[in-house]
């Protein structure tokens, strides 16, 4: 309304103050977004008839104002609805962005800014995380991170860019930047950055819920599909992902499957056949997500840890490597072929990863990685101080605690493994 994100945020936030200091006296209104939304155009107004140069705005934001209040005031004074960003909300082929969430991320990620940019931009404004999260999941600095976005609001800003729905080819332009957000949403939620909890159910339910949506909006899309698939499989495994009083991490080898959700697994499955059928039909091959998404099939059948078809996971990594080459595709490739071929071909491959990305760094989890393959391999020592370096990396306190533990396990065994050679005989 203002086409202006940095005064947009400002405006929003006054309005959150004010409900801080004004909802503990007089209460909760009946309907809080309403009165949030009417709070901050009624900023918007002050602000803007301070500037003489925004007259048509305050005109426009007055009426818009004055309308709501005549025609839909609730029970306690108060706006009984929130209007929404655009009216139309259209979709592709005339189709209704009914989720208000959905319509701003699809706002948001406009081509006038580079993919990384409008990703970041839009994952720190409405998908509520923080620069510190943002840059993990893109595997570069804060500062970076915090650069795009404001470089971002800039260009946003000098572009004249406006604030409106996208509409058919417009709207296929910012699925894939779409797509991507609603994603690293989710990863956030099923492995959080940081805090005291190793996840965040509420973001993983809000990405499946867009997803969700997307699917029905655009039902001729695979990748769609294909996100829709990998987000119903991982969320089925969130209840068995923790156990204890302490719901300490539980890795997926470990976990109890009667625990995992089987109709997320079967909503999984069939938006894995709609991907498959919806690329079949455009003659293209699997894409990122339905890859991803077959890797998680894989896990889902396999009753036990034991019968899953690694050699098939390997193979899709492959895959999924040659069209999206990544470092974490291949550092999630070595574990596959560890599980495969066994640990110290997945280490080699690992060391040569660690060699040629520096991405991966200050990745907690190549350390982690690494400390599992060198236990598996007898090298406890070293694998207690790759534990311990992935402990240090994290700054997940419930993810912290587990690898310490896992840190001290292979010190313990190879404490054990030290005596057992002195006790033998010829042993020193």
């Amino acid at each position: 309304m203002v086409h202006d994100l940095g005064v947009a945020e400002e405006l929003a936030q006054d309005a959150l103050v004010a409900a801080l200091e004004q909802w503990p006296g007089s209460g909760v209104p009946r309907n809080p977004g309403a009165w949030l939304m009417t709070t901050a155009k009624r900023r918007a107004i002050d602000q803007i008839r301070r500037n003489e140069t925004y007259a048509r705005k305050l005109r426009l934001l007055g009426h818009e104002l004055e309308t709501e209040q005549r025609t839909a005031a609730g029970a306690d004074g108060t706006v009984a609805s929130v209007a929404s960003v655009d009216a139309g909300a259209g979709g592709a082929d005339g189709a209704v962005i009914e989720d208000d969430l959905l319509r701003l991320v699809f706002i948001a990620c406009h081509p006038v800014l580079s993919r990384e940019a409008r990703v970041a931009l839009t994952l720190r404004l409405l998908g509520g995380l923080t620069t510190d999260e943002i840059a993990r999941a893109f595997l570069v600095a804060e500062s970076t991170v915090a650069q795009r976005i404001v470089r971002a609001k800039r260009t946003l800003a000098k572009e004249k860019v406006p604030f409106e729905v996208p509409e058919g080819p417009e709207l296929g332009r910012r699925l894939a930047s779409v797509l991507e957000v609603v994603y690293l949403i989710f990863n956030e939620g099923y492995s959080a950055t940081a805090g005291e909890d190793w996840m965040r159910p509420g973001l993983c339910e809000d990405a499946v819920r867009l997803g969700r949506v997307l699917a029905g909006l655009l039902p001729g899309e695979p990748e769609v599909h294909g996100l829709v698939a990998l987000l119903e499989i991982q969320a089925s495994r969130v209840p068995a992902r923790t156990a204890g009083p302490g719901r300490a991490p539980v890795l997926l080898l470990d976990q109890d499957r009667t625990r995992w959700d089987q109709l997320l697994i079967r909503r999984g499955f069939a938006a894995l056949a709609r991907a498959d059928a919806a690329a079949r039909e455009r003659g293209e091959p699997p894409g990122s997500y339905a890859l991803q998404a077959a890797v998680a099939v894989c896990h889902a059948r396999a009753v036990r840890a034991e019968d899953t078809d690694w050699e098939r996971i390997v193979a899709l990594y492959d895959l999924l490597a040659a069209r999206d080459p990544s470092p974490v595709v291949q550092l999630n490739r070595a574990v596959a072929v560890s599980m495969w071929r066994g640990p110290e071909e997945a280490l080699a491959l690992v060391e040569r990863l660690a060699a040629e990305s520096p991405a991966l760094r200050d990745y907690h989890l190549l350390p982690s990685v690494r400390g599992d393959l060198l236990s598996r391999t007898g090298r406890y020592g070293e694998a207690a101080e790759e534990f311990g370096r992935a402990a240090g990396l994290t700054r997940n306190g419930a993810e912290s605690a587990f690898l310490l533990e896992r840190a001290e396990g292979a010190a313990s065994a190879g404490a054990a493994a030290g005596r057992g050679d002195r006790e033998r005989p010829g042993g020193r």
